[in-house]
């Protein structure tokens, strides 16, 4: 099954706080980055964010994206901006430590 565009239109709509989110589509999945840093993705119509140590603390269940691939977070908040702002800042925040190095 593939992420429905109603769904991937409603997700970046929620994501509408931040500056710089962009969304492109892989194998009928959508990829989403923040200001060109991959933080995640639309897998099956579910929002999927890539795992760190800041994003732990809200408590996401993990979830697997596509068969073979790492464990993600699943974002259950989605319906919350304020908190899916976080939960994006958050995860790039940690992304972004690891390609510094």
């Amino acid at each position: 099954m593939s992420a429905t565009n109603n769904y991937r239109d409603f997700i970046l709509e929620q994501l509408n706080l931040l500056d710089g989110i962009t969304c492109k589509t892989m194998m009928g999945e959508y990829l989403l980055y923040y200001d060109g840093l991959l933080f995640g993705g639309i897998y099956d119509d579910r929002l999927l964010v890539k795992k760190g140590n800041s994003n732990k603390k809200y408590n996401m269940e993990e979830s697997i994206p596509y068969d073979g691939a790492k464990t993600m977070y699943l974002v259950d908040v989605f319906d919350n901006k304020e908190a899916l702002k976080d939960i994006v800042l958050e995860t790039c925040k940690d992304l972004k430590s690891i390609t510094d190095k």
